[in-house]
């Protein structure tokens, strides 16, 4: 039975819900809904974070909380107790979760009960861990095909299991990823599963960033940055950076937003390199300012690196925003950002871990308006062309509708 996306009724399965760094997700669901896909959301945990993109209020689709504490015995067997009796066959499949978390498993027959008694036609979780865990589960159980999202920690970090993760994949009816980098990855560690991994671009709303006009002459100019305060986000380097400007009397500002655990260790190198003039960590910021100060930077940087564990950045969206906004880019060659920061094409690209050549490059473009206006222009049509959140959704509707790896491969679409 093939569905016609439109037709499809898609359950998100994600780790915790809303995440305020996770717009992606967001973006997505928002262009299903607008396309007129029936969106449900299950998360596996409640939301930690204090603060929420305004774009979370557009989202309709209602959400629907799992169990997140520990679970009684006697309410496990409750659970699981109409599936023996109805459905014995689908229930030998949880001999395949032996050693698995219990909560999870738990989590999958709470999940495949919705499934059955909402109408889900299709699940699909994003990040490879427990969220594809519980759907690969739920799936099992119900005989509703699963799709999952491959992040780059989900590929890339020292504490991923390579066992686990290639049987979500032979599972899977598709896996998606978000750069070419991570398709040739994956490909080299499964490739007897290389027919079903796709990679398809986190979309933008391309509405919302409307392309800037001419910078108003700002004394000092703003060099931006945006992301989690984490290792991979290489934001020491680009302090540094900075501290090399300041000792070339380049005149500048630099606005770091968000919040992370790395806050202290950041804000303690700002000052002992004497920089608390010029170098400002600002938190966490909403969607909506951070596109306001996308629309005033002289440059917008990306410095990311790969961390000690091994996990780094697979396209940053951030990143992506600030292309489609119109700020010059400076990025590193970091996975996937060279497919879209093409140097001295689309953004100007430097090493990772390299602060003197970050630094040379902020003052190249600080120094060249109409190399960033140049480079600005070629982003923003690269960014159209490619990062469409619309298109984008509709591609990965399509894979949704394929239901089984038997019916079809991604072979068998045109990539959005």
């Amino acid at each position: 039975m093939t569905l016609t996306p439109s037709a499809s009724k898609i359950g998100y399965v994600l780790k915790r819900y809303p995440r305020f760094s996770e717009t992606f997700v967001v973006n997505e669901i928002l262009a299903h809904e607008a396309a007129g896909a029936s969106i449900e959301i299950f998360a596996l945990r409640p939301t930690v974070d204090a603060h929420f993109q305004p774009s979370i209020a557009e989202v309709r689709a209602p959400v629907h909380y799992l169990t997140s504490h520990s679970v009684r015995g006697a309410d496990f067997w409750n659970t699981l107790a109409p599936w023996l009796s109805d459905q014995p066959l689908a229930v030998a499949e949880l001999a395949d979760a032996v050693g698995a978390d219990a909560l999870e498993v738990y989590q999958a027959l709470e999940l495949a009960s919705f499934v059955r008694s909402r109408g889900i036609e299709h699940l699909h979780a994003h990040f490879a861990t427990s969220a594809t865990t519980v759907a690969r589960l739920a799936s099992l159980l119900t005989g509703v095909p699963y799709t999952f999202t491959a992040h780059a920690k989900d590929i890339f970090d020292s504490s991923v299991n390579a066992s686990a993760l290639g049987q979500k994949i032979a599972d899977a009816a598709a896996v998606i990823t978000v750069s070419e980098f991570n398709v040739d990855q994956l490909c080299t560690a499964y490739p007897q599963y290389a027919n079903k991994i796709t990679r398809v671009y986190n979309g933008l709303p391309l509405n919302k960033f409307p392309l800037r006009g001419a910078l108003s002459a700002s004394t000092p100019p703003l060099v931006l940055a945006v992301g989690r305060l984490v290792e991979k986000k290489g934001f020491d380097d680009l302090i540094r950076a900075c501290h090399t400007l300041v000792q070339r009397n380049v005149a500048f500002e630099c606005q770091i937003v968000g919040d992370g655990d790395g806050a202290s260790a950041l804000r303690r190198l700002i000052y002992e390199l004497h920089l608390t003039d010029f170098v400002v960590l600002c938190g966490a910021a909403p969607s909506d300012r951070v596109r306001e100060l996308m629309a005033e930077a002289a440059v917008f940087v990306a410095p990311c690196v790969t961390a000690a564990s091994g996990d780094r950045d697979g396209m940053p969206t951030v990143l992506l925003e600030a292309m489609a906004t119109g700020a010059p880019c400076i990025a590193t060659d970091v996975t996937g950002i060279p497919e879209i920061v093409r140097d001295g094409e689309t953004g100007l690209i430097v090493g990772e871990r390299s602060p003197a050549q970050l630094a040379v490059a902020i003052e190249r473009l600080l120094n060249a308006p109409d190399l960033g206006e140049s480079l600005s222009r070629r982003a923003r049509r690269l960014i159209e062309d490619d990062f469409d959140s619309h298109c984008n959704a509709t591609y990965l509707r399509q894979l949704f509708a394929a239901r089984s790896t038997d019916e079809a491969t991604v072979d068998d679409f045109v990539e959005a």
